[in-house]
């Protein structure tokens, strides 16, 4: 690959980061009940999305003791569990969402190389 070539996918690179960056974030927590632990992920959660996506993203919390059939639909076998819907791909975790450096990752925040 050229020197050019390779300036030409840094170029490409960039832009879809920066459209990403531009993309609204749609993600659904689910819970099961307000327990410790489910009030640790929203709590992490939280924090994490005002840090990093302020006024980027829809969070919808959906309590599968009260509306299981969204646990059903989303195939929630364990909870808390947090969806990445959009932007594409999809992407599940599940835990109190303490781990910021995987959930960066996965949610494409941060990329194996940043520091």
């Amino acid at each position: 690959m050229s020197k050019k070539d390779l300036n030409k996918f840094d170029e490409f690179e960039s832009a879809l980061t920066a459209e990403k960056k531009g993309d609204k974030y749609v993600l659904r927590l689910f819970v099961a009940g307000i327990n410790p632990k489910s009030r640790k992920a929203i709590g992490n959660l939280m924090k994490l999305l005002e840090e990093n996506l302020k006024d980027q993203y829809e969070l919808e919390i959906i309590d599968i003791y009260q509306q299981p059939i969204f646990a059903r639909e989303g195939q929630i076998v364990a909870a808390p569990t947090l969806i990445k819907e959009l932007p594409p791909p999809l992407r599940r975790f599940v835990g109190d969402m303490s781990n910021k450096e995987k959930l960066l990752l996965g949610l494409e925040l941060k990329s194996k190389n940043d520091e």
